[in-house]
């Protein structure tokens, strides 16, 4: 495999767009060579970090400029499908935001065409690295609180949602799948039983100015018996913890950081580990490393080093949440989940265009 910087160039560049751009200024092994916006303030903002790249105001373009060996495709939701299969097709690796796409049928012919063709498809579940999930995961792995059989999330609040695409359900894909495309991966990662079916409700009750539901409810069940919800909610005046998990040893609660109101969901939550003779305490988070998903696309894409993240996986995120979506329209009767067996281990070497 080439030695060379792996180059990466980010389709459109927003908040996430500069998120990216910082990683890939302290990854070693990405340079970022490419650049595409509509917006020219967005192109100069992305100057302010990186200087030496190709602008492009046409998504095309930039896909047929020939300089990239990986594009971050960070457009809205209901275009990721196509901007994925476009750099597939020529041969370009993908990072994708979340979800992946709006359907199952979708994803599954993303990782097709990626497995076709050797190259790398993965979603940035950036709330895998998160302080609070991390410090919480790895309790739960040292056997603090038991065996987990109830793990609840939220997010939101009471307050007016944005007027973007974030609001739009056609282009977001609802609110089940805005925030949930982060929750529901965390509670995957938490509990990896079998899910037996999904229940979803909606409810469009006072924000007439946006077609994402008002306040949207999730709930898995597994096939062990085990279930974890996830609420997103603009209609809650009061919150519920960002984090409930309930083992059959102790409990972990985490909860919203007042220091960032009203946009809590900017820091991480507080965690209080609750042991079974009624002590608690509060928990330090971890230390972590920064831009660690960046780095293992490095060591992927140069030494064929596992992903933590793999396509599989975001695929049955969006799955659930499909799942989800159609148990809604129909007052929450549970639906079965079209589920993937993880196969993309992420051993394979996946391999950078030869025409370099």
């Amino acid at each position: 495999m080439s030695t060379e910087p792996i180059r990466v160039g980010l389709l459109a560049y927003g908040a996430i767009g500069y998120e990216h751009n910082l990683a890939v200024q302290n990854t070693n092994g990405l340079v970022l060579t490419a650049v595409c916006d509509t917006k020219p303030e967005r192109i100069a903002a992305a100057r302010e970090l990186a200087q030496d790249f190709v602008a492009f105001s046409d998504a095309t373009e930039m896909l047929d400029s020939g300089l990239l060996d990986l594009v971050v495709i960070s457009t809205p939701p209901n275009s990721h499908f196509h901007w994925a299969k476009e750099s597939l097709k020529r041969n370009i690796n993908v990072v994708l935001e979340k979800p992946m796409a709006l359907t199952a049928d979708e994803s599954d012919e993303l990782i097709k065409l990626a497995d076709n063709k050797k190259l790398l498809l993965v979603v940035y579940q950036n709330r895998r690295f998160d302080a609070d999930f991390v410090t919480m995961r790895s309790l739960i792995s040292s056997g603090a609180i038991g065996e987990v059989y109830q793990f609840d999330t939220f997010v939101g609040g009471y307050s007016r949602p944005c007027d973007y695409w974030h609001s739009d359900a056609v282009v977001s894909g609802g609110a089940i799948f805005d925030w949930g495309s982060h929750f529901i991966d965390q509670i995957l990662n938490i509990i990896t039983d079998d899910v037996a079916h999904v229940s979803g409700q909606n409810h469009k009750r006072v924000w007439t100015h946006a077609t994402n539901a008002d306040h949207a409810q999730v709930t898995i069940t597994f096939t062990t018996g085990k279930q974890a919800t996830f609420v997103h909610s603009d209609l809650a005046a009061a919150r519920k913890p960002k984090f409930y998990v309930l083992g059959t040893l102790g409990a972990i609660v985490g909860d919203w950081n007042p220091a960032a109101e009203p946009a809590v969901a900017d820091l991480p939550a507080i965690l209080t580990l609750h042991r079974q003779d009624g002590n608690s305490q509060i928990i330090e988070l971890e230390k972590l490393d920064e831009f660690e998903f960046h780095r293992s696309i490095v060591e992927y894409l140069l030494n064929g080093a596992p992903m933590s993240v793999t396509a599989s996986q975001s695929r049955n995120v969006v799955a659930i949440m499909q799942a989800a979506e159609e148990s809604a329209l129909n007052n929450a009767m549970p639906v079965s989940p079209s589920l993937r067996i993880s196969t993309d281990t992420g051993s394979a070497i996946a391999a950078i265009p030869a025409s370099r």
